[in-house]
This record gives structure tokens, sequence and C-alpha cells, in this order.
């Protein structure tokens, strides 16, 4: 009789956990909670931080993972998000060659580190690039009484194609509340942007109506543009051919067409000997911002080129942006 009534015990409160689960997701589904650890994949340290690698999201059973740099002393409780991307194609070989150009500068002025690899070009393409820069922001707002910071002092920063994405973070995303996983019920909008040389309206390239899908006259970037939709019928994804739905898609990418008044205060800078992204990308981008009486600020390195020297010239002028409006 006892054991009886123990399973019946048992039973009701199973029972009545599944009903609390069911209410607080209409559709019965439980959130997937793999996302909701940060045990770290591979640590290290040096004299300055400490150093680890996790899992911000996952795509067609493919892991996207980000190094967090925590300063060992000093740290501020502010996080700066570092997209590292050049021509959208991203790889974590490419974080060690940044740490001492971004990563060491921001940590010795108290910043937590987050260098955020996305899934590369020709493989993935921005359409999914910026869906998993938000996704990464998302991340790092969810947990991040648990990296040591505020979610709501957030920063973002990189160059070319980083620049890009830090753009698009910067603009007014709220969370999805209806989403299964918590983290995605989070807004991907930080506080504060400095973007170097970014690509901002690729349906205005250089001159009105110029239109950059991907044909770059330097760089293979093509790749990056293969929209695609999926057949249901099929399960295949069919390659977007339609001029009209690729131009909407580009437009939903480029930076420009998402600023409004709630966007973050933003600092670019570029060098006038820039060969790859002309210089009017970013002098457009800023006007806009200041259409919308957002603080905007642009610097031009004269002689400076589409590289490192640019960044390291004028990185005291981003430290300088991030401590003025993440205060």
């Amino acid at each position: 009789m006892k054991r009886t009534r123990w399973k019946n015990s048992l039973l009701i409160f199973t029972l009545c956990v599944f009903l609390i689960q069911c209410h607080s997701n209409p559709n019965g589904v439980i959130p997937n909670k793999t996302f909701l650890s940060t045990v770290a994949l591979d640590e290290s340290e040096t004299a300055l931080y400490n150093k680890k690698e996790v899992i911000y999201g996952r795509t067609y059973g493919t892991a996207l993972t980000m190094e967090i740099f925590t300063p060992k002393s000093g740290a501020n409780g502010k996080g700066i998000v570092f997209f590292v991307s050049e021509g959208w194609y991203s790889d974590h070989d490419k974080i060690e060659g940044n740490v001492s150009l971004y990563i060491e500068p921001l940590l010795k002025k108290g910043y937590t580190v987050f260098a955020v690899v996305h899934g590369s070009n020709p493989k993935f393409t921005l359409e999914e690039n910026v869906a998993q820069a938000q996704r990464a922001v998302r991340f790092i707002r969810f947990h991040a009484a648990a990296f040591g910071i505020d979610g709501q002092h957030l920063g973002a920063t990189g160059d070319s194609a980083g620049g890009h994405l830090s753009l698009m973070v910067g603009s007014f995303i709220p969370g999805n509340r209806y989403a299964h996983d918590p983290v995605d019920q989070t807004s991907s909008q930080v506080q504060a942007v400095v973007a170097f040389f970014p690509p901002t309206d690729f349906l205005n390239w250089g001159q009105t109506g110029h239109h950059m899908l991907g044909r770059h006259p330097k760089v293979p970037l093509l790749g990056a543009f293969q929209f695609q939709k999926l057949d249901a019928s099929t399960n295949v994804l069919e390659l977007i051919k339609d001029s009209s739905q690729i131009l909407t898609i580009a437009k939903s990418l480029s930076p420009i067409y998402q600023v409004n008044e709630r966007s973050a205060p933003t600092l670019i800078i570029y060098g006038d000997q820039d060969s790859y992204i002309p210089t009017q990308q970013s002098e457009a981008f800023a006007a806009k911002l200041k259409g919308f009486h957002v603080p905007c600020h642009v610097i031009v390195e004269k002689g400076g080129e589409h590289d490192a020297t640019t960044i390291k010239n004028n990185f005291g002028e981003a430290l300088l942006w991030m401590d003025k409006y993440l205060k």
C-alpha cells in the first residue's frame, strides 16, 4: 500500500512539472538547454588574462564558438564583442593575430572581450552570418552574470566584414519572447559600436544604384551572397535566383537601412586610400545616423589604407568611445 501511494505521489509530481513547463511554453516544448551551459571547451591563461572557448549556438549540427578573454585584474564589468571576420571569412586561427591589435588594449582598459567566430563564407551566407552575430550577442547578454559583466553594457567592434556585423548589432532588434530557447528571448543590440572601414550599403556601392552582391573586384565574396531557401517538399536548400528577392535580402543585410533613433552610438574609422571599401560607405552611414540624432563620429586616416595600420593608429579613439558610451 505504501509503495502504491509513493508511486502515485511521484506520478502527480511529474504531471505537475509537465503542466508548469507547458504553461510557460504554450506549445508544450521544453526549451533547448544546450546553450545554457557555459562550460569551457578549452581554457588557458597569460599574465594579463584568462581565456576560454564556449559554444554560443549550433547550426546544421555545427557548433558556433567564441573565445572569451577575461582580464585578471581591473575588470570593469563591461563586455566588448569582437567579430572575427574578413570578407565574411571567419576562423579561430584569425583570433591569435588580433590579440595585440584588438584584444589586449581592451583588456588593459578592463573590458572582457568576446572574440566571435561565425560560420565562414562560402559555406555560410551573409544572411546566416548576421543571424549568428545576433545570436552571439544574445548569448553573451543572457549569460552576462556568469561572465562577470553587465549585460546592458556591451560594445561591438571589428573591421571590414567584422565592422559590418558590428553595425548590424548596433541596430535595435528585440528578442523573440515566443522563442523556445530563452537566449533568443533577449535583445541582440549592443550599446556602443566602433567599426573600422565597414560595408554599409550593398545597393549603393560607391555610387547610387551600383550593387555589390558579392562580385567584388579584389576579393572573392560571391559565396556570401548565394542566398538560399528551403524547399520543404524536397528538403533541399535551393539557390534564390529572383533578382528582386536578392535585392530585398541584400537591403535587409545593409546596416544603413536598419538605422533608427534607437541605434547605438557609433564611431566609424577609415583610411582615405582604402581601395577595398568605398569611403562613401562610411560617410553615408554616418549621415544617416546623424539624421536620427544618434551620436556618431567619423575619423579619416589621411593616407590610411584597408589595413591594420589604420586600426592601430586610431585604436586609442576607439577605447575612448567605448569608455564614454559604456560608462
